[in-house]
């Protein structure tokens, strides 16, 4: 597993809101899966999403946190459970990863250019 640092921009959206738009996304390659875009905090617009209580464990970057989006307040959005991660507490070995968020492609939409 490998961690670049990018300068490609990012902007992720859910339901056609733009829900993180950022220039400092963190690359994070594995093996066997598509490259992840890790994005800074202060890039992720998180009024829009709520923790969880899911936890997972990676033996490679150590225990992930996850949100839902719940949309603008008021607008009665359809939830989305835990649909992005980061890691409060990355191993040693991938320590800038801290507190990054990713969002699960296959309900965000990920554009990325050069």
């Amino acid at each position: 597993m490998d961690v670049e640092r990018g300068a490609q921009h990012v902007t992720v959206t859910i339901d056609g809101r733009v829900v993180a738009e950022s220039t400092r996304p963190l690359l994070v390659h594995e093996t066997g899966l598509p490259v992840r875009y890790y994005l800074p905090p202060e890039d992720v617009d998180l009024t829009l999403f709520e923790p969880t209580e899911t936890h997972t464990v990676c033996p490679f970057k150590g225990e992930a946190a996850y949100w839902t989006y719940r949309g603008p307040a008021g607008e009665g959005t359809e939830p989305r459970p835990d649909v992005v991660w980061a890691y409060p507490q990355p191993i040693e070995k991938v320590s800038e990863i801290k507190d990054h968020l990713s969002f699960y492609d296959e309900v965000a939409k990920i554009d990325v250019a050069e």
